[in-house]
């Protein structure tokens, strides 16, 4: 018997739901959901449909930024939840998300791809912590990064 696989979804504590899935969304070319029975118009804004809904349905302001989420509009990744926390993080991440963003490049092509990506991300909000260079055939070198609220993402 065969089974079928699942569907992840990915959950990150965060202080700023939204800014946070912003930022994800943007890094990987995803999208806001519309809301739950909302037709969204070519061109609308998830995230003002998301208040109007929030605001239609009763929930109080102070605790509309308590979640939000991303997924890939192709169908493919894993969608990403952000769910509001009052604490900081404190370790390091045990699970991070790598960016494919230069598959099948080797050597100074791939660095310099990743090197490119990495100032898109820092425009955007992001850290550079450190590059790692090419060790073949182990390694084909990357750049690890964090969010704006400090969790790690390696540049693969």
């Amino acid at each position: 018997m065969s089974r079928k696989s699942r569907e992840i979804q990915i959950t990150f504590d965060a202080h700023d739901p939204k800014g946070l899935s912003t930022f994800w969304r943007d890094a990987l070319s995803y999208v806001h959901p519309a809301p739950p029975g909302v037709e969204l118009p070519e061109g609308a804004d998830p995230l003002s449909a998301w208040e109007e809904f929030l605001e239609r349905v009763g929930v109080p302001e102070d605790q509309r930024n308590s979640s939000s989420a991303v997924q890939d509009p192709d169908g493919i990744g894993p969608r990403l939840f952000f769910q509001q926390v009052p604490e900081d993080k404190v370790a390091k991440n045990r699970v991070h998300i790598d960016i494919r963003a230069a598959p099948g490049l080797h050597g100074d092509e791939r660095m310099a791809v990743l090197e490119a990506e990495c100032d898109r991300l820092v425009a955007l909000g992001a850290k550079r912590v450190r590059r790692h260079e090419p060790e073949p055939p182990m390694s084909h070198g990357f750049i690890v990064m964090t969010d704006p609220e400090g969790n790690e993402f390696c540049l693969d």
